[in-house]
């Protein structure tokens, strides 16, 4: 599951919102791991993958690059 968790960080073009929301989903459904909740927990899986991409967000707005950034063909291959 978590080998289609990419590095978004300092990528040109930056990492998009559906980007970081699909590597959040990939993420909680590691740690849950179900790749779909019950009826009964897909409110708290809803939650999860929002915190964490919300976080995720964040962390990629305050990371500061020490170098240029990689083209997405790099990281593809």
């Amino acid at each position: 599951m978590c080998r289609n968790i990419r590095t978004l960080f300092n990528f040109d073009p930056p990492a998009t919102d559906d980007e970081i929301r699909a590597a959040s989903l990939q993420f909680v459904r590691k740690l849950s791991g179900f790749n779909a909740p019950s009826q009964a927990n897909a409110a708290a899986f809803e939650q999860a993958i929002d915190e964490v991409t919300a976080a995720a967000t964040r962390l990629a707005g305050d990371q500061r690059a020490t170098q240029g950034p990689r083209g997405r063909g790099h990281e593809s291959a």
